[in-house]
């Protein structure tokens, strides 16, 4: 399949997403479709209530009555999702179920993408793409939750701060 797997936001009867979630992969498994639905995620956090009795430690559902599936669109896997027991459709607009964007899953914490850098600040980097491909610079910092990585390059007798993404960088040890 030439397409790739989005997460798509079902609706589902309040208390039942862990069940959702189950019969969807259960379905998905039995079908033999697990190529095109490819995980569940009923995004959670742990709270800590403090009370007269000391402190509590607790999963609460961050969307309650919702669960997200990672699934390629299609007749098939929209009819499996839609007609599990307990969910009520996904969320879109005239009953088109719309993808989230990489913004929101980023800002969920559905998917977590490690990044390892192999450079530091105070490290000399040649810059491997754009319009300063092959100059070196030092690094000044590195934003690993923005992707970027800022550094100084000596032009023209200056040198000049620049922000760039980390996959434009590689380190200059080699």
């Amino acid at each position: 399949m030439a397409e790739e797997a989005r997460w798509y936001v079902v609706h589902t009867y309040s208390g039942y997403e862990s069940k959702v979630a189950g019969a969807i992969m259960k379905a998905a498994e039995n079908r033999r479709m697990l190529d095109l639905i490819q995980g569940v995620n009923i995004p959670e956090e742990f709270v800590t209530e403090h009370t007269d009795e000391g402190e509590k430690t607790f999963k609460r559902k961050i969307f309650p009555g919702y669960v997200l599936v990672k699934m390629i669109l299609t007749d098939e896997s929209w009819h499996l999702v839609h007609n599990v027991r307990g969910a009520t459709g996904f969320v879109g607009s005239d009953g088109k179920a719309i993808p989230l964007t990489d913004q929101e899953i980023r800002d969920m914490g559905v998917e977590r993408h490690e990044i390892e850098v192999a450079f530091a600040v105070g490290d000399t980097v040649r810059i491997t793409e754009g319009l300063l491909e092959g100059y070196l610079g030092t690094v000044e910092e590195v934003d690993i939750e923005k992707e970027t990585i800022r550094v100084r390059v000596s032009m023209f007798g200056r040198d000049t701060p620049v922000e760039l993404d980390l996959h434009q960088v590689e380190s200059a040890k080699d």
